[in-house]
């Protein structure tokens, strides 16, 4: 959710307002003495740790009574002037790590070295302990950080009059601030948007990766909203949404004034399409299947790719796609267009769900889901009906494997029967296919273009 302030506060510092809101911003001294040795710098990129607090004292007690603060939001935004890019990569919160001592901060009491859910070190070390904790799972060097909590992140919304969004289905949740969405087009305020970006349990599959996903398809939105005429061209709104970032944001005293600078002539070279969102690689954690492990060697292939600038902007002019087939043109399809029903083939709870999810979040329509009646195929199939084939290689091709087979008596929808051999979907695979993102590192991702926004 910060990211997306922070990209636009970068975008707009040429605007020259970024100068008037500054002495706003509160900041955090970070002390790097006692690290030891730390990962090295790639020089002219940056790497800023960004995180969305779940904080409840003060303008956020009315989200709830939980004590402390952890990151409801954790994800490092790597922007590489040189591929004119920036991919934000997602750490779920529910990841169980190896986490290092941290001397006591502030009224944080530290801790000893252990393994625990990655928000811990926040709370026990603040900010600080949290920074060196990231810094030694990936070997990323992390240049700064930004924080907002709840409050800040609704006010940026309202500020903006409200973000447009495709629910694809009602959404009822009690536990995120009582959320109750009819399915379909939709402006949200600052308090639905909150809501939407925090429901776990009234959405999907309930876990906290489908929510990220859901987060980075409104974070999408939310940029686009921004960088629309609209606001760019109506100082009232565009001091309201930047005045509302600045209130709301925490970081390092080493993130001055100057470094929005070259952040933001950094960021005037990046294309919606060009800002990417991805989640590390991860599955169910052995010694408890509610929590999440990090999948190697994939996880570490990834942070050496962020830390080496090898991911990002590598591969989309590169025209390869991301599909199977041959040569030769392909027709191009418009996802939006494409109606794809799910159904779950498999014994594992809610991945229909979870796939159709995934499709929306690449422009498809949802066409609802279920279990299939009689012989499950062998590989995950995209059944499509006349006329209809190219459609179903655009899907087919969203998924890591994934094959297309006619059946005469479909009609426009097509039918996806996910099977025992599901691995998930390919990297930048939006669609129409052949974006191929990730600069090759074959893992999921989407750019910010992709947001599902219009419902038709």
């Amino acid at each position: 959710m910060v990211s997306t302030g922070l990209v636009i506060v970068s975008l707009l510092t040429g605007y020259g307002v970024y100068f008037n809101i500054y002495n706003k911003i509160n900041q955090e001294e970070i002390d790097f003495d006692e690290w030891g040795d730390r990962p090295s710098r790639v020089d002219g990129v940056m790497n800023i740790m960004i995180i969305g607090s779940d904080v409840r004292s003060g303008d956020n007690a009315a989200y709830g009574d939980a004590e402390g603060e952890r990151p409801d939001t954790l994800a490092i935004a790597h922007i590489s002037p040189e591929k004119k890019a920036a991919t934000v990569v997602n750490i779920p919160r529910d990841s169980i790590v190896d986490q290092p001592a941290c001397e006591p901060k502030g009224d944080k009491p530290g801790q000893q070295a252990h393994t625990a859910m990655i928000g811990e070190a926040m709370n026990n070390g603040g900010v600080e302990c949290l920074w060196k904790t990231v810094e030694s799972l990936t070997d990323v060097h992390i240049d700064h950080f930004v924080s907002v909590d709840f409050t800040g992140f609704k006010e940026m919304v309202d500020a903006l009059g409200g973000v447009t969004m495709c629910i694809p289905e009602p959404i009822q949740d009690k536990n995120a601030g009582h959320l109750d969405l009819q399915a379909g087009e939709q402006k949200l305020d600052g308090e639905e948007a909150l809501g939407y970006v925090r429901s776990r349990k009234g959405q999907g599959d309930g876990s906290d990766l489908s929510r990220i996903s859901r987060q980075q398809d409104f974070m999408g939105a939310m940029l686009k909203t921004v960088m629309s005429g609209d606001v760019l061209s109506s100082p009232t709104t565009l001091n309201s949404f930047l005045g509302s970032v600045a209130d709301s944001l925490t970081t390092d005293d080493g993130l001055t004034v100057s470094t929005m600078g070259d952040i933001a002539v950094a960021m005037r070279e990046v294309d919606l399409d060009d800002i990417e969102f991805i989640t590390v690689p991860n599955g169910p954690h052995p010694a408890d299947p509610n929590r999440v492990a990090w999948s190697e060697p994939k996880a570490s292939e990834l942070w050496q790719q962020v830390a080496s600038d090898e991911i990002g902007g590598g591969s989309k002019d590169e025209g390869g796609g991301s599909g199977g087939g041959g040569g030769g043109e392909e027709e191009k399809v418009d996802p939006s267009q494409v109606s794809v029903e799910v159904l779950n083939g498999t014994s594992i709870p809610g991945l229909a769900d979870e796939v159709s999810t995934g499709l929306t979040t690449r422009g498809f329509q949802p066409a609802g889901t279920g279990n299939p009646t009689g012989q499950v195929p062998p590989e995950t199939t995209v059944y499509y009906g006349p006329g209809q084939e190219a459609a179903a290689k655009a899907v087919a091709k969203t998924f890591t494997n994934g094959t297309t087979e006619e059946n005469a008596a479909l009609a426009d929808t097509l039918q996806v029967v996910v099977s025992q051999d599901w691995d998930g979907f390919k990297a930048s695979s939006g669609g129409g296919g052949g974006s191929g993102g990730g600069g090759g590192s074959g893992i999921d991702s989407k750019s910010a273009s992709d947001a599902k926004v219009a419902c038709g």
